[in-house]
C-alpha cells in the first residue's frame, strides 16, 4: 500500500540542497518517488510505510546534512510565518555583519586613499595593532555568517558543493593566509601587514549575506492563496430534515440533504435546485460577471452568491468533494509539484569549485615538490589561486541583476513574486488570456441604444427609472448610463420584479415592461422591427434587453462586457513576437468567439470550469509550449498556480494574485508586454555578469598560479587579486544599474 507523506526540510539554500536532499531519500529502498520543493522547504515522499518508515527517511536526510521533520498543518508554522522569521533573522545578521564590516574596510583601505586614521591603529606607526584590530572585526562578521560555512563545508563533503562552498573556501583561505602574516607581523616582519586580507573576508560575507536577505525577501508566500480560499467555504448551513429547518455546521452537511439557501447567502455545497428560483453571482467559480440564471433541475456551487430568490437545493457533493475543495487541492497540487529551478551561479559554483581547488592543489604541488620552492611559497601561490577565484562576484551577479530588474518592474507597476520568475518569463511562447476581467473590462456597460418610439434619451430615461429599484449587474450599468448622459429620472409605480424575465413598473401613466426576449412573447409583443438589431447585438456576444408599453415594442438596449482599451494591440504585439495567444473562460462559446475576433485571438477554449482550465494548460504543456496564463478571478488560482509562469491582473482577486508568479498592479493587460520585456533584459544582464563575474579569474587564474613567475615575471600580488575581485563586484553592480535607464518595449 502506498503512502504519501510531507516532510519540512531545514537548511537548504539552493537548488543543489535540494538535489541532495531528493537523491538520500529516493536511494532508499521502496521509495518511489522524493520531489523537494525548495520554494516551500517541502518534500513529498511516496513509499511504502509497510517496510519504510518516517525515521528512515528523517534521517537519511539529516545523514545528508539538512534537518526533516513530518509536516503536521495543525502545528506546524505556517509558510508565511517561516518566511517571515527567515527574512527577518538574514536582515539583522546582515546589518550586524555591516556593523563591524564597514569600520574594518575603512580601517584598512584609509590609509591608501588618504582618509585619517587613529595613529594607535595605523598601519606605519603600529602594524600589529592594525593588524589585531582587524582581525577582532572580522571575527563576528564570520560569526554572523557561520551558516556560509556549516552548510558550504557539509555541501563540499556530500560532494555536492554549492554557493555557500565557494564563500566558506574563499573567505577561509582569505582569513587563513590573514592570520599566517599577523603572525608574521608579531614575529617583526612588518611588511606582512601589506598582506592582510580579512577586511576581504568581511565585505565578502556581509555582501553575500545581503543577497541572501533579498533571496529570502523574494520567495512566493505561496500557502496565503490556499488559505484564502479556505475562507470562502461556508460555515453552517440551513438543512430541512423532517419538515423542521435546522442550522447546522457544513461539515455535518450529509449527500441528499434539502438545503434552504435564502437571498444574499452563499451556497454551501454543491447540489441541484429542486424549487425556487434565483440568479446566482458564480464569478469567483466561472469568471462571469452576469449572474447566473438558476431554476429547478440546474446545478449550483458551494462558495457562489445566492441573488434575490430563494433557492431549495439538494446537497450532491460535500466536503473535499466540493467544486471549491478541488480547486483548493489542484492549486494546492500545482504548487508542490513545480521543481525549483536551480540559479545559474549554483550550476556554475557545481564545476567552479572543484576546479579551483583541483587547481590549487596542483600549484602546490608543482612549485613545492617539482620546482623545490619552500613550503610557505608554495602555500602562498596555492591560496592565490583561491583568493582569485573569490566568488564575491558571482554571488552578486545573479541577486543584483534580479533587484535592479524587480524594482525596474515595481516602478511600472510589475511584481515579480520570485527572482526565478524573472529567469523564466521571457521563455514564454504561449500566453493564455482569462476574458472576464483580463480582456474585457469585467462589467458589463450599455452598447447601443434603438428607440423605435421617440428619442433615444426618453427611453434611457424610462428604463432607468426602472433599473435603479434592481440591483442586477445590467440594472446597475443601464442606471450608470443614464447618470453618464445627465438624463432625468422619474418616479414609477407598482414595480415589480418578474423573476427570470424582467421588471415592469408604471411611469407616466404608463405600465412598461423592461426585460427580456420570453417576457416580450409572453405579452404578445410584436419584436420584428428589432430582429436586425438585435441579430448584429448577439453576433458581437451582446446582450438585448426589451422595453415596450401598451403592446408596442419601445425599443432595445443592448449591453456587453467591453474589451478593455489596449487589449486588441497587446495581442497583436504579442503575435508579432511570436508568441502565440489563446483565450480560455467558462463563458459560452459564442460570446467567447465574438470577444477573441474583436481582440484578434485565433484561439479559444471556452465553457470551462476551473478544474478544465488547469487541464487546458497542462494540455498545451504537453505540446512543449512554455505557458504563461494571465487572469483575475478565483476560478483562475488553478490555472494560475499550473502554468509556467502566471499572472494577475493586480485589480483582480486576492487569491489570483496569490497564486501567480508576476502580478500586474493595473488593469491594463498592456503591461504583460513590459513584463516579458523586462525578464528578457535582466537574463541578458544576468549572462553579462556571470561573464564578468568570471573574466577577471579566468584571466588572472594563469598568473596568480605563476605562470608569469616562470618565465621571469612577476607572482600575483593577493592585493591584485582582491583589486580584480573588486573590480569585477563593482562591474557586476553598474552593469546591473544599467537595467533602471534600459527603455522598455
Amino acid at each position: 500500500m502506498e503512502k504519501e507523506e510531507v516532510f519540512v526540510i531545514d537548511g537548504m539554500t539552493c537548488a543543489a540542497c535540494a538535489l541532495t536532499v531528493e537523491n538520500a531519500v529516493n536511494k532508499i529502498d521502496h521509495v518511489d518517488s522524493a520531489v523537494v520543493n525548495l520554494t516551500t522547504e517541502k518534500m513529498t515522499v511516496s513509499y511504502n510505510p509497510d517496510l519504510v518508515s518516517e525515521a528512515e527517511i528523517e534521517k537519511a536526510v539529516v545523514d545528508a546534512g539538512y534537518g526533516a521533520c513530518v509536516f503536521d498543518p495543525t502545528t506546524a508554522k505556517s509558510q508565511s510565518e517561516r518566511q517571515s522569521e527567515a527574512t527577518h533573522n538574514m536582515w539583522h545578521k546582515f546589518l550586524w555583519s555591516a556593523l563591524f564590516a564597514v569600520p574594518l574596510l575603512y580601517l584598512s583601505m584609509g590609509s591608501m586613499m588618504g582618509l585619517w586614521v587613529p595613529q594607535i591603529v595605523s598601519l606605519s606607526v603600529h602594524p600589529l595593532a592594525y593588524a589585531l584590530v582587524q582581525l577582532a572585526l572580522t571575527l563576528p562578521v564570520m560569526y554572523f555568517g557561520r551558516r556560509f560555512y556549516v552548510n558550504g563545508f557539509r555541501a563540499l563533503a556530500k560532494a555536492h558543493p554549492n554557493m555557500d562552498s565557494l564563500v566558506a573556501l574563499a573567505t577561509s583561505a582569505a582569513f587563513l593566509y590573514s592570520l599566517y602574516s599577523t603572525y608574521h607581523i608579531a614575529l617583526g616582519h612588518v611588511h606582512h601587514a601589506h598582506m592582510l586580507y580579512f577586511e576581504s573576508v568581511a565585505v565578502i560575507l556581509t555582501l553575500i549575506t545581503l543577497g541572501k536577505y533579498f533571496e529570502t525577501l523574494s520567495k512566493g508566500r505561496t500557502s496565503d492563496a490556499i488559505q484564502k480560499l479556505l475562507t470562502l467555504s461556508v460555515k453552517e448551513a440551513t438543512v430541512i430534515r423532517d419538515g423542521i429547518e435546522q442550522t447546522v455546521p457544513i461539515d455535518q452537511v450529509l449527500v441528499g440533504d434539502l438545503i434552504l439557501v435564502k437571498p444574499g447567502e452563499k451556497i454551501p455545497v454543491d447540489g441541484m435546485v429542486v424549487s425556487g428560483h434565483s440568479a446566482i453571482d458564480e464569478s469567483m467559480l466561472t469568471g462571469e460577471s452576469i449572474p447566473v440564471e438558476k431554476n429547478v433541475d440546474d446545478k449550483v456551487f458551494g462558495a457562489s452568491i445566492n441573488g434575490q430568490g430563494s433557492l431549495t437545493i439538494r446537497a450532491e457533493k460535500v466536503g473535499d468533494e466540493t467544486l471549491l475543495a478541488q480547486i483548493v487541492k489542484l492549486v494546492e497540487d500545482a504548487q508542490q509539484t513545480k521543481a525549483p529551478i536551480a540559479k545559474i551561479a549554483d550550476r556554475v559554483a557545481g564545476v567552479f569549485v572543484p576546479f579551483v581547488i583541483g587547481v590549487a592543489l596542483i600549484t602546490f604541488i608543482f612549485w613545492y615538490f617539482i620546482m623545490g620552492h619552500s613550503f610557505i611559497f608554495a602555500l602562498q601561490v596555492a591560496i592565490a589561486v583561491l583568493v582569485i577565484a573569490c566568488p564575491c562576484a558571482l554571488g552578486l551577479a545573479t541577486p543584483t541583476a534580479i533587484m535592479v530588474g524587480t524594482g525596474r518592474g515595481a516602478e511600472n507597476g510589475i511584481l515579480y513574486k520570485r527572482g526565478d520568475t524573472l529567469e523564466n518569463a521571457h521563455h514564454v511562447d504561449t500566453i493564455v488570456f482569462d476574458k472576464t476581467g483580463t480582456i474585457t473590462q469585467g462589467k458589463p456597460q450599455v452598447v447601443d441604444i434603438f428607440a423605435y418610439q421617440g428619442d433615444e434619451n426618453s427611453l434611457l430615461s424610462q428604463v432607468a427609472s426602472i433599473e435603479k429599484y434592481s440591483e442586477h449587474p445590467l440594472s446597475q450599468a443601464i442606471v450608470e448610463k443614464a447618470a453618464a448622459a445627465k438624463v432625468t429620472l422619474t418616479e414609477v409605480e407598482d414595480f415589480t420584479s418578474l423573476t427570470g424575465l424582467g421588471l415592469q413598473a408604471n411611469v407616466n401613466g404608463q405600465m412598461i415592461l423592461v426585460g427580456n426576449r420570453r417576457l416580450m412573447e409572453s405579452h404578445h409583443i410584436d419584436l420584428s422591427k428589432s430582429e436586425e438589431a438585435v441579430l448584429s447585438a448577439t453576433q458581437k456576444g451582446q446582450t438585448p434587453i426589451y422595453v415596450s408599453a401598451n403592446q408596442q415594442l419601445l425599443g432595445v438596449i443592448t449591453l456587453a462586457d467591453l474589451l478593455k482599451a489596449d487589449s486588441e494591440e497587446t495581442v497583436a504585439k504579442l503575435q508579432e513576437q511570436g508568441i502565440e495567444v489563446v483565450m480560455l473562460t467558462g463563458d459560452n462559446s459564442k460570446t467567447a468567439q465574438a470577444i477573441a475576433n474583436q481582440a484578434g485571438i485565433k484561439t479559444v477554449i471556452s465553457e470551462v470550469l476551473p478544474d478544465q482550465k488547469s487541464q487546458a494548460i497542462k494540455d498545451l504543456q504537453s505540446q512543449g509550449k512554455m505557458v504563461a496564463m494571465v487572469g483575475d478571478g478565483i476560478n483562475d488560482a488553478p490555472a494560475l498556480a499550473s502554468s509556467d509562469i502566471g499572472i494577475a491582473v493586480g485589480t483582480g482577486t486576492d487569491i489570483a494574485i496569490e497564486s501567480a508568479d508576476i502580478i500586474l498592479m493595473k488593469p491594463e493587460i498592456s503591461d504583460v508586454l513590459k513584463a516579458l520585456s523586462i525578464s528578457r533584459l535582466t537574463i541578458k544582464v544576468v549572462k553579462e555578469n556571470l561573464f564578468w563575474a568570471f573574466i577577471y579569474n579566468i584571466l588572472a587564474i594563469p598568473i596568480a598560479m605563476g605562470v608569469l613567475y616562470l618565465f621571469g615575471g612577476p607572482l600575483l600580488n593577493p592585493m591584485i587579486a582582491g583589486l580584480a575581485m573588486g573590480f569585477s563586484s563593482v562591474s557586476v553592480v553598474l552593469n546591473a544599474l544599467r537595467l533602471k535607464y534600459i527603455k522598455i518595449d
